[in-house]
């Protein structure tokens, strides 16, 4: 028998994992549409622990046993409840894992999620790192949950985050990433490929920032304090300028971050990913700058991709916060990094429009819970 193909779990090995009952929800079904491209959709259980603090299990213990002297209050899921703001929850999720010892997982909030600076993060029983799932791991899956801009209203078998399954190493090197740039481009410009000699790699793709335009342009989106809880479940229901005010570059194409405020921009590049690569937003080096990006961290093969030509890639939404002092970026400034992984196979389903995917060929970068958006505008 041939040794498994390693590489990141496509659509089609995702539908038999859950098949294999690797990946199982109980009483509940996985249904079709929580199937991405190189991701399953995880869902909200039916309660939330209001925590004292964050917290991780250690290898002698679960994460339930941790949660005693922590959980103050248990918040019923089932007809929707309010999170507050910068109150860590606990959330048991619907979907457990019984993992081959090959196997391992990972897992990242979903893009939406990351857009409202909300952030989350998987705990697993007897492991001491976050969103980092253990080759072979069998048991539950719960979800850190600390809404940081506004409060947010969810309920039972809502998504906010997302699971991939891989076997072997996945990761491309920065020579397999140029070759790839001239073999099937993964960034733009406008229109035109990146030269493979101007792509700025290390261990990943660097994406900039788009401060371009004159002084009336909407570059991006700084989150308003004290707004009205956004309630998850519902779509292009809220006014964008109730929530958050425009950010409008300064002279010379920069915009000067104030400390712990979010912001959304978008990238100045265009991203393509190919069916058989898979893409993760990296935390950007913090010697580069007081600042946090990355919240958002799956992009899934065939993001910004068109196999017509006709589309030449689709911009990131860059999720960023200062820390500690007022911080300055610039037009073009390097802000976050690509991590990009081999697929097991291409991925028979792509993101896009047939999938309902809400960000394809993006121009705005707020999410999908806001209505009547300014776009971004050009490079």
């Amino acid at each position: 028998m041939s040794e498994p193909t390693p590489g990141v779990f496509p659509s089609q090995e995702l539908n038999r994992a859950i098949e294999a009952e690797w990946v199982s929800s109980g009483d509940y079904r996985i249904r079709p549409e929580a199937i991405q491209p190189a991701s399953i959709d995880l869902r909200l259980g039916d309660f939330a622990w209001a925590l004292r603090c964050s917290f991780l299990p250690d290898v002698d213990s679960t994460v339930e046993e941790k949660t005693e002297g922590l959980a103050f209050q248990k918040v019923d899921l089932r007809d929707g409840a309010v999170l507050e703001r910068d109150r860590p929850y606990l959330v048991p999720l619907i979907e457990e894992l019984a993992l081959p010892e090959d196997v391992r997982g990972k897992a990242n909030p979903k893009s939406s999620t990351g857009r409202l600076d909300v952030f989350t993060r998987v705990i697993t029983d007897r492991h001491h790192r976050f969103d980092d799932i253990s080759a072979g791991y069998r048991g539950k899956l719960y979800l850190e949950i600390v809404p940081r801009s506004f409060a947010i209203q969810v309920k039972t078998g809502l998504s906010l985050n997302q699971l991939r399954i891989a076997r072997g190493d996945v990761r491309l090197g920065d020579g397999e990433i140029r070759a790839l740039q001239d073999e099937a481009p993964l960034l733009y410009m406008d229109s035109e490929a990146v030269p493979q000699s101007d792509l700025a790699v290390s261990d990943g793709l660097f994406l900039s920032l788009d401060l371009s335009g004159p002084a009336d342009r909407t570059v991006g989106y700084r989150a308003k304090k004290n707004s009205l809880p956004v309630d998850l479940s519902r779509v292009r229901a809220y006014r964008w300028n109730d929530y958050w005010d425009p950010v409008f570059p300064e002279s010379g194409g920069r915009v000067v971050l104030e400390p712990e405020i979010f912001y959304l921009l978008l990238s100045a590049e265009g991203v393509c990913i190919p069916p058989q690569i898979a893409a993760e937003m990296m935390a950007y080096d913090p010697t580069a700058g007081e600042l946090r990006t990355h919240y958002a961290g799956f992009f899934d093969p065939g993001f910004g991709y068109d196999p017509q030509g006709g589309r030449h890639g689709s911009r990131a939404a860059l999720e960023v916060r200062a820390r500690d002092v007022s911080f300055m970026v610039e037009h073009r400034q390097p802000v976050c990094k690509l991590g990009l992984e081999r697929m097991a196979a291409p991925a028979e389903r792509l993101y896009g429009s047939s999938l309902g995917s809400n960000y394809q060929g993006q121009v705005t970068m707020l999410s999908k819970h806001f209505a009547e958006q300014t776009a971004g505008g050009g490079a």
